[in-house]
């Protein structure tokens, strides 16, 4: 027995639908069953009828077929609309932006004379010359950078067998959190607790630029008591070296008059100070770079919270983890060859 014929039932929306699709993203396959259709026999004007079409068009698609075969049926290129903005907009954007300034994107469609365009539209044309970022700060360096570290490793290559040297440097320690990027759920944005006012401390760090011992301590203020109290510290951590060497910076506490008198009664700790305005010759400074982010975004309640969130960060770290982040090898302040054997140890 043959099945009953089965008809689709459409609504007016469901006809409308199909029919958008045959003439928007299913029209290549359109022109395809335009083309079979006629092969079949059919006119025009009934495949026009049949399928929502104007008789022109099915026969510009057939003659298509005919000149070019089935590569003829998809959409040939098209120039579309010119882009707006004369052509050396691009230029006049590129030229602007090698001015450091606190560029915007409104601020920048005024400097390049206000082209005709949307500020979206000149925002697309400014992603293809610049990315959003923030400047990098550098020190301004001193003239005689590389006389002084020739004079730094002439002094060290000289050192008697068994000394010491460590890098030296100081930072501060902010109750105020430090807030960084980093990943969140999507739709929430974290809120970190800030203080009524801010409370800071000071520490100063040394490492051992061979074996990666840390020292550090904390105090209210970086004064040179405070400095040669922790000179004091490091001398004892190293009671048999012949000579304890620590490189440092060029700040007012290293060379004050409290410093000199205290050096003076400790000829067994040797004080070398780094070029001017050259912070990326120490490696404690990316010591510093690891603790400030570990400590990013967190708000202790207290100043205490923070000092202990200091100490637990350099106690849970090795000494190999230490030299990994210091890369003293890096440093220009150590003479050629340097390495674990340099000033061998008893």
């Amino acid at each position: 027995m043959r099945p009953a014929h089965v008809y689709a039932d459409l609504t007016p929306a469901q006809h409308l639908e199909l029919v958008t699709a045959l003439h928007g993203p299913w029209r290549v396959a359109t022109r395809i069953v335009i083309v079979l259709l006629s092969a079949s026999g059919m006119s025009a004007p009934e495949i026009a009828e049949l399928l929502h079409y104007e008789p022109v068009t099915v026969r510009r698609w057939i003659t298509r077929h005919t000149r070019d075969g089935i590569n003829g049926l998809p959409d040939r290129p098209r120039s579309g609309r010119p882009r707006l903005g004369s052509p050396t907009l691009g230029h006049r954007i590129h030229t602007l932006l090698h001015t450091p300034k606190a560029w915007t994107t409104a601020r920048l469609w005024r400097a390049a004379r206000r082209p005709e365009m949307s500020l979206r539209t000149f925002y697309r044309r400014l992603r293809e010359h610049a990315s959003w970022r923030r400047p990098r700060l550098i020190a301004k360096g001193d003239p005689d950078h590389d006389t002084t570290c020739a004079t730094i490793q002439a002094r060290l290559a000289a050192l008697p067998t068994g000394s010491v040297v460590l890098a030296e440097d100081e930072t501060h320690l902010d109750l105020l959190p430090r807030v960084r990027s980093c990943w969140m759920p999507t739709g929430l944005r974290h809120r970190i607790l800030t203080p009524g006012s801010n409370i800071r401390r000071t520490i100063h760090g040394a490492i051992d630029l061979t074996t990666g011992a840390w020292h550090h301590h904390v105090s209210v203020k970086n004064v040179s008591v405070v400095f040669c109290y922790f000179l004091q510290q490091v001398l004892d951590a190293y009671p048999d070296a012949p000579v304890v060497a620590v490189i440092c910076d060029n700040g007012g506490t290293h060379h004050s008059g409290i410093t000199r008198r205290w050096l003076a009664e400790h000829p067994r700790l040797l004080l070398i100070e780094g070029a001017k305005y050259s912070p990326q010759d120490n490696p404690v400074e990316r010591v510093w770079a690891g603790l400030k982010h570990h400590i990013a975004n967190t708000a202790p309640a207290t100043m205490a919270g923070r000092v202990r969130q200091a100490h637990a960060y350099f106690r849970d770290r090795s000494t190999e983890q230490n030299l990994i982040t210091a890369a003293p090898w890096t440093s220009p302040w150590l003479p050629e060859g340097f390495g674990q054997d340099f000033w061998p140890r008893a």
